[in-house]
């Protein structure tokens, strides 16, 4: 995907060096908002035999930055390290490691960080964790599963008010989503799932609570290529969801702004204020893939994304 002229989400941290964390997540913690993302560096090569444009870079595992303010960022390091030289590790550099999400326990005092954990040509589908004791890490990573025995892609991680926590995934060869209870540690995934949006080949999760409500953001599976996001609404994340039509507003609408959604930020919540982030993707140079952050507002029961020029 090309970037447009907006050059969206050329940043850089505090050290003036490009912020490097796509597919992320963000974890506020005691003041303080943590980004965590994949360290995309390298060239960008295609995965030959594939039925879709299978563009990789080597993995280059989970990086961190702090910020007090959402603008200014300071490079907190990498936090989970690829290894090299060993494929039968989840973390070698031939492999995949995506969309980190990091959540507390407050029950036992550490971070808990998920991930999507593949192969290259996307056949492991499995989902990985990792703990550490600060939000910065160093992170120490405890293997990988497929929940309930089903296959895990795209994902993101959500707690809820309660202090119980979600894994969401595109399973069923990305047909249909998952939504999973973790365990009281949000270590494992419990037996408790539902199957979602059956047969709409969904990804690229992102889900927050407004008012009693829960609203999940997903795009479609256009490989590299951007798509219309779209909304479902639940009251209960393991609830009956019902869907809604693309929430963007403004130009380039019918392709989220040429971004993919990757979580969803609460600024204001009793007032329906968030933070929508995304990534602008550059298939032939990952490395140089950008971010796109925008307002995102609910009202009545309505979720909205206004394009702006001037974002954060």
């Amino acid at each position: 995907m090309k970037n447009s002229s907006e050059q969206a989400g050329l940043w850089k941290d505090t050290d003036g060096h490009f912020i490097n964390a796509h597919g992320g997540g963000m974890l506020q913690h005691k003041g303080t908002y943590y980004w965590f993302g994949e360290i995309k560096k390298g060239k960008t090569w295609l995965v030959p035999g594939q039925s879709w444009e299978c563009y990789r870079v080597p993995a280059g595992g989970i990086s961190c930055y702090s910020s007090k303010d959402l603008k200014a960022w300071k490079y907190e390091g990498v936090v989970l390290s690829a290894t090299t030289n060993n494929r039968r590790s989840d973390l070698d550099t031939s492999n995949v490691i995506e969309r980190p999400k990091v959540v507390y326990n407050q029950k036992t005092g550490q971070f808990v960080m998920w991930m999507h954990i593949d192969h290259k040509d996307y056949s492991y589908a499995h989902a990985g964790v990792a703990v550490s004791n600060k939000p910065t890490g160093p992170y120490r990573y405890l293997g990988s599963l497929k929940p309930n025995g089903h296959d895990s892609r795209d994902m993101t991680v959500f707690q809820d008010d309660d202090g119980k926590a979600y894994l969401i995934h595109s399973s069923e060869n990305n047909n249909t989503l998952h939504i999973n209870l973790l365990s009281d540690d949000y270590l494992k995934p419990t037996n408790w799932y539902i199957r979602l949006l059956e047969g709409k080949r969904r990804e690229a999760p992102a889900l927050v609570k407004q008012a009693g409500k829960y609203y999940l953001i997903t795009s479609d599976c256009t490989g590299w290529s951007p798509n219309p996001a779209s909304v479902a609404v639940a009251d209960s994340p393991l609830g009956k969801w019902t869907t809604q039509a693309n929430p963007c507003v403004g130009p380039n609408a019918e392709t989220t702004f040429q971004s993919q959604s990757t979580y969803i930020v609460p600024l204001d919540p009793k007032q329906g204020k968030f933070l929508f982030m995304a990534d602008r993707w550059n298939k032939t140079n990952l490395e140089d893939s950008r971010y796109v952050w925008l307002p995102l507002d609910i009202k009545a029961g309505k979720v909205t994304i206004p394009w702006q020029a001037n974002r954060l």
